[in-house]
């Protein structure tokens, strides 16, 4: 049993995943698609503008690096002339973040160096000959410095390295301000994206929603066609659940002619039969007589169940409970009044039984017919309505009387067809086993019990909508 629980705890999280709705599959759907391409789409515009910013602040160094040997080839190959500020006043301030240095290659010696660097020297890597290197490095106090350098040789001998370096703070606050505008400018664009994806979702599930509408409107018997004023790709649907009712009606319309056919034709012979024995004392003429009125009884039983099989298969029928229980109630107080039998009832409002009023009216009818024969002074009828996750919603026909009830045996005797309790009492003994019968056609089922009181309970369930 706990395996049994279990497993069912286990497959409630599948079953509610089965059941999502398709308008939150496609939001959610779309959704995390919107959110990954924005992502992405963020990196991909970060990075651009990164190495766009890069490019240009290299750019920029390479200007200050061409200054300086333009301005070192004023000299000689052994003492070239030293290179002024560049126009960038930061050169010339202590530990700015801006720095230059030129180095004689052979000796490691630095020849010229900017005010910036304050008797300090940068931590170069060594450069490839004649080519341009760019690299990042720490410098002084710990920042980043993105380098230009570059090996030249004056002379025949003469080699100079010539390195510029800048600080990259406020590339890096410029990337980050840049990456913050591309956030929120991508998340307001993703906001409204997923606004519009549910609005498109909404306006495209309508005709979807309407035809769910008009088909419970058919489920119900409140109309009789599933309108098929629809976009084309659902019309061809309603179109074909339309062809689906009318085939189901035409079923049903031949099965209740057919049925009314063979009634006619048992009946007639049947009825001439029992008139013809009728008067007649002879044991085999009573023989034949008590079988006959078997037959009859046995045929009014089958037949009234193939009548209701064909009705419970009709689709978009639904009555209301209230007033057929209130209607029989009322019948049956008064067929019963002489006897000092109060019938009561109880609940029902809004509550739509899903089948034909006559079939509703045939279960209760013999219960309530049951009910006060036996009782001795009052009947009470209650129906409620209660919520069920298999079957859909149900509700329940109770009846009860202040009798003398049943034992546990004669209740299972008692709906049984055909099965008799009391012959003093009059009827054909079908009415119990039509309403079980009928019952099970619908879904329902028909439950006895002894009443508090003493007397017999009789609870009928049947669905609803």
């Amino acid at each position: 049993m706990s395996s049994d629980r279990t497993d069912e705890k286990e497959a409630a999280p599948a079953r509610r995943r089965a059941k999502r709705s398709l308008s939150r599959r496609l939001v959610i759907v779309a959704a995390v698609w919107s959110t990954v391409a924005l992502v992405a789409a963020a990196l991909v515009l970060v990075a651009l503008y990164r190495e766009a910013a890069e490019r240009e602040f290299d750019a920029r160094l390479d200007v200050y690096l061409r200054a300086i040997i333009g301005e070192m080839a004023g000299g000689t190959p052994e003492e070239p002339a030293a290179p002024g500020n560049l126009g960038e006043p930061r050169f010339d301030l202590p530990a700015s973040g801006w720095y230059w240095m030129v180095t004689r290659e052979t000796t490691g010696k630095v020849v010229f160096a900017s005010a910036s660097l304050f008797g300090d020297q940068l931590d170069l890597p060594a450069p490839a000959p004649g080519a341009v290197m760019r690299s990042s490095i720490t410098g002084p106090r710990g920042l980043e410095l993105r380098v230009v350098q570059r090996t030249i040789i004056f002379g025949e001998a003469a080699a100079y390295r010539i390195a510029v370096a800048g600080a990259t703070d406020e590339l890096r606050s410029r990337e980050a301000d840049f990456a913050g505008q591309v956030a929120l400018t991508l998340i307001v664009l993703g906001l409204g994206l997923v606004g519009a994806i549910v609005l498109q979702v909404r306006i495209g599930m309508k005709p979807l929603v309407a035809l769910r509408a008009s088909l419970s409107d058919v489920r119900r018997g409140d109309a009789e066609a599933v309108d098929e004023d629809l976009p084309p790709e659902l019309a061809p649907l309603a179109q074909e659940l339309n062809a689906l009712v009318r085939s189901n009606r035409e079923v049903v319309e031949r099965a209740r002619t057919d049925v009314g056919n063979l009634a006619h034709a048992l009946k007639t012979p049947l009825s001439v039969i029992l008139n013809e024995l009728r008067g007649r004392e002879d044991p085999v003429a009573a023989k034949v007589s008590e079988q006959a009125e078997l037959m009859r009884s046995q045929v009014q039983h089958h037949l009234e169940r193939a009548r209701m099989a064909a009705q419970r298969r009709v689709i978009g029928v639904s009555s209301d409970v209230e007033p057929v229980l209130d209607r029989l109630v009322r019948a049956m107080a008064k067929i019963h009044r002489g006897r000092g039998i109060d019938v009561a009832f109880e609940g029902g409002e809004g509550i739509r039984f899903r089948g034909e009023a006559q079939d509703l009216e045939e279960m209760a009818g013999n219960l309530l017919d049951n009910a006060c024969k036996w009782a001795r002074s009052s009947v009470d009828v209650r129906v409620t309505r209660m919520e069920s996750d298999r079957g859909g919603p149900r509700f329940t026909v109770t009846v009860t009387d202040d009798g003398p009830g049943l034992s546990p045996d004669e209740m299972d005797e008692a709906v049984k067809r055909g099965r008799r309790l009391d012959e003093t009492v009059p009827g054909t003994g079908l009415g119990l086993s039509i309403v079980v019968d009928l019952a099970k056609l619908y879904g329902g089922d028909l439950k006895l019990a002894r009443d508090s009181g003493g007397g017999l309970s009789a609870r009928l369930t049947l669905p609803c909508l």
